[in-house]
């Protein structure tokens, strides 16, 4: 009984959509009618460009470590604080530096004396020597001593001229003119610098001439070179559009992996590196920002055009009566003039196209009027004539006659 009721009801509803439909397309009295769009050849810039996203970053960044470890005992700058090449930013506790390099001071006067001791006992035997005065082994065992003590005060100036460069480091300078953009330290802060050197200060030289580094996919670089002009936003001033150009594109590409969970299936996506100078006068990009990037591949100004489309019309019927003559011609690319009932072809030589414009070699000249589209419209023969579905509510006073019937 069940299964039956939910047949009857799937049966209404196909009538009634059938019914409907019969009503939306039902035209009696009516008959189609023409209308054609124009357009004028004209100049416009036409473009082509691909996408990506990028950051922005300053065009020199530089981070500031240091060679030495310790603790962090005095810090003079801050975030965004502007800063001089060679001026101080920090310094490190010189306790420590300052007993390792007088160590090595003591080590390296012993060892010189030692030195010039050895060298001249060496210089007189090696007279006596000279003379059969000593054995030969008392000259060996001088020249020997005399060897080991140049070696040792050799070492010794090596090792006093690192302990003057560590004592040196402790002292941390700004090695460019910038701002600071980050500070990873504090006052009292123990740092080690082992195999790698830690970063205290990131600087940046100009914020007011910044770049875009822009991941371009594999499929996309082949047309991008540089010189070309660039346009990006970022989320931060949606409504500012930021103008570049393409400075250096990178040899080196990187890959990530992109999965379909429902497929459980993996592709891997290269994309390379393409460097955007950008001004930034009024400082509103700010460094890691996230850009949306255009990348003009070709880019014409004040070239001759059509629309795209005008090329794809075709004075055919049901797009023209019985009545309209047409004048053609061999050329696979053309566009058509009307005059009265008359559609001619113009043969033109085509360049390049964004989609809604295409550039005009030659064959026709600026200012023509061309079809650019036909449109075919339904109206009805008389006015007034309006039909109704039905299945929609008729009008307040029919449904009150039907009452009174």
């Amino acid at each position: 009984m069940k299964r039956k009721k939910t047949l009857t009801i799937w049966i209404i509803v196909i009538a009634a959509a059938a019914a409907a439909a019969f009503f939306i397309f039902r035209n009696p009295g009516g008959k189609q009618e023409l209308t054609y769009e124009t357009a004028k050849v004209s100049r416009a810039d036409i473009s082509k460009f691909i996408t990506a996203t990028g950051t922005i970053e300053p065009v020199t960044e530089v981070e500031v470590g240091t060679q030495v470890s310790g603790i962090i005992d005095k810090i003079f700058v801050d975030y965004n604080s502007i800063v001089k090449e060679g001026q101080i930013i920090a310094e490190m506790d010189k306790v420590t530096l300052e007993s390792e390099l007088a160590s090595a001071q003591a080590t390296y006067d012993g060892n010189k004396a030692e030195y010039k001791y050895q060298e001249k006992t060496f210089n007189r035997n090696k007279e006596l020597y000279a003379k059969k005065l000593i054995s030969d082994s008392e000259y060996e065992q001088s020249e020997y001593n005399y060897e080991m003590a140049k070696s040792a005060f050799h070492s010794s100036e090596a090792a006093l001229a690192k302990a003057e460069r560590n004592l040196s480091y402790a002292t941390i300078s700004s090695p460019i003119d910038g701002i600071v953009i980050d500070r990873a330290v504090e006052e009292g802060q123990t740092v080690a610098a082992g195999f790698e050197t830690p970063t205290l200060f990131t600087l940046a030289a100009d914020l007011t001439r910044m770049q875009v580094v822009a991941d371009v996919d594999e499929a996309d670089i082949g047309g991008v070179m540089e010189g070309q002009r660039a346009s990006f936003t970022v989320d931060a001033y949606p409504d500012d559009i930021f103008e570049g150009t393409v400075k250096q594109i990178r040899l080196g590409s990187s890959s990530s992996s992109s999965s379909t969970t429902s497929t459980s299936t993996s592709e891997s996506v290269v994309t390379y590196e393409v460097v955007i100078t950008a001004d930034n006068p009024e400082l509103k990009l700010k460094p890691r920002l996230t850009a949306n990037i255009s990348i003009y591949t070709v880019d014409r100004h004040d070239v001759l055009s059509v629309p795209s489309k005008a090329l794809h019309f075709t004075p055919e019927v049901p797009l023209i009566t019985k009545d309209d003559i047409v004048k053609d011609c061999e050329s696979p690319v053309k566009v058509w003039t009307k005059s009265g009932n008359t559609f001619t072809a113009i043969p033109i030589e085509t360049g390049i196209s964004d989609g809604i414009n295409t550039e005009v070699l030659g064959g026709i000249q600026e200012g023509t009027e061309i079809v650019s589209e036909a449109n075919l419209a339904s109206r009805n023969a008389k006015s007034g004539n309006n039909e109704r579905s039905p299945f929609m509510p008729g009008p307040h006073g029919n449904n009150d006659k039907n009452k009174k019937k």
